[in-house]
């Protein structure tokens, strides 16, 4: 459902997306009125998510300069200072705490939190933890689209889907593509797909594009493609039982991250003290990670084109995927703050060119990313949205090769979801 009119207390009946239409035959200005709040809710989210990643260059820029050994105490301190924001501060949560406020709590997304979840995912990604800015941004612009709805006096779907066209919004900022944003602020919050905050769909594209109409300008990011693929044309129909075969290659990839993901998580639960002893230890793990292994450190933004570009051996790009999948497990299940998606591609893309190289003439192109679309589509559920997103960030011109990846990965993924909430139905929340 669309928005309500609860204006001067007024009981207005809810109406289906098509009656709003037929409506707006005679009234175009009620459709004008929401798309023009959706858009208000895009351009603020945009708006900051253009001055967190302007903020977050500049402090990465000054944190980065630490390498080798100095990262053994860099790390720890970094990861105490997060601790000692979410102890005083209130903890922020995570993507699984987003999607269950979405099914449980009417999609209302508390913006209390955003003091604590900014500041820690600041310090968490510019010192080299290995998650993304997408969660800080959808909890932020989410709670966001919150707080205009309760302007509006919005509630029920209304609400939720203000919330959702803030989520879309933040992560359109992130992925400079706003019909696989939108998509996936919707997708991600079941583990079958099945878009059951469909009337949310028009709200999440108005306010995705105009978040990245904003955040393309203050950036100058998300125009051209994220990663520079050597280029890939479709010519032979082998080619989609060879997106079948990574799209296997890439689920195998998520069971395993799955696995050391909970591992890492049961170690941690067992660790006693606050939460800055956590994540403490956590900075201590990274720190020799990215000692180790320096293409470990950070969420593997800028680190996947060297993994594209340059001729590492295929031992190395094993053992590189083995090191990120364990530094995101150690960076997310540790406290520290921030998303696994870009993550996850690093690792598929490493995953999918060791393979290419062990196999002759295989396109190692065709081979990153399809395992980069089948590893995120198995852990986060969301194969369609995954599929487009990739296909803007990559410059990968046909769809149908990701998608059959994507939906390998995504049908061979263990049967409870990493992000267990997703599992709960929305008929369950309307009945708790």
């Amino acid at each position: 459902m669309l928005p309500n009119n609860h204006n001067r207390g007024e009981q207005t009946k809810r109406r289906t997306f098509p009656q709003l239409l037929a409506i707006a035959r005679h009234n175009p200005f009620m459709i004008s009125r929401w798309v023009l709040r959706w858009a208000v809710v895009g351009t603020v989210s945009g708006l900051f998510a253009g001055l967190y990643w302007t903020f977050l260059e500049f402090i990465t820029h000054q944190l980065e300069r630490f390498q080798g050994f100095t990262l053994l105490w860099v790390m720890p301190v970094s990861g105490l200072i997060i601790g000692l924001v979410i102890y005083f501060l209130g903890n922020p949560g995570e993507i699984a705490v987003i999607v269950d406020n979405i099914h449980f709590r009417g999609g209302r997304l508390d913006i209390r939190k955003n003091p604590s979840m900014i500041l820690a995912s600041l310090v968490s990604i510019s010192a080299g933890g290995s998650a993304g800015p997408e969660a800080p941004l959808v909890q932020v612009t989410g709670s966001f689209g919150t707080w205009v709805a309760d302007r509006l006096r919005l509630d029920g779907e209304d609400l939720r889907s203000m919330s959702l066209a803030g989520m879309a919004a933040g992560f359109t900022a992130l992925f400079g593509a706003p019909l696989g944003g939108a998509m996936f602020a919707l997708e991600i919050l079941h583990h079958q797909h099945i878009l059951e905050y469909y009337e949310a769909l028009m709200p999440a594209i108005v306010a995705s594009c105009a978040s990245y109409l904003v955040f393309a300008a203050i950036t100058h990011l998300g125009i051209a493609p994220a990663w520079h693929f050597p280029q890939y044309h479709l010519q032979n129909i082998d080619d989609f039982a060879l997106a079948i075969v990574f799209g296997m290659v890439g689920a195998v990839t998520a069971w395993l991250f799955i696995s050391i993901f909970r591992g890492c998580a049961y170690v941690f639960s067992r660790i006693p003290g606050p939460i800055y002893v956590h994540t403490t230890l956590a900075g201590l793990g990274l720190g020799i990670l990215a000692t180790l292994l320096p293409l470990t450190r950070y969420f593997g933004d800028k680190q996947l084109d060297l993994v594209v570009s340059n001729n590492f051996s295929v031992a190395f790009l094993f053992a590189i995927a083995i090191g990120k999948i364990a530094a995101i497990s150690i960076t997310v299940t540790g406290g520290w703050r921030g998303g696994f998606i870009i993550p996850l591609f690093f690792t598929g893309a490493c995953v999918g060119k060791a393979v290419a190289i062990l196999i002759p003439g295989m396109n190692p192109t065709l081979a990153m990313i399809c395992t980069m679309a089948a590893v995120n589509a198995a852990v986060t559920r969301t194969p369609v949205s995954t599929t487009l997103l990739l296909s803007k960030l990559t410059n990968f011109g046909p769809l149908t090769p990701i998608l059959f990846a994507s939906l390998i990965g995504f049908f061979l993924a263990p049967k409870i979801p990493l992000i267990e909430s997703q599992l709960k139905s929305h008929e369950q929340a309307t009945h708790s």
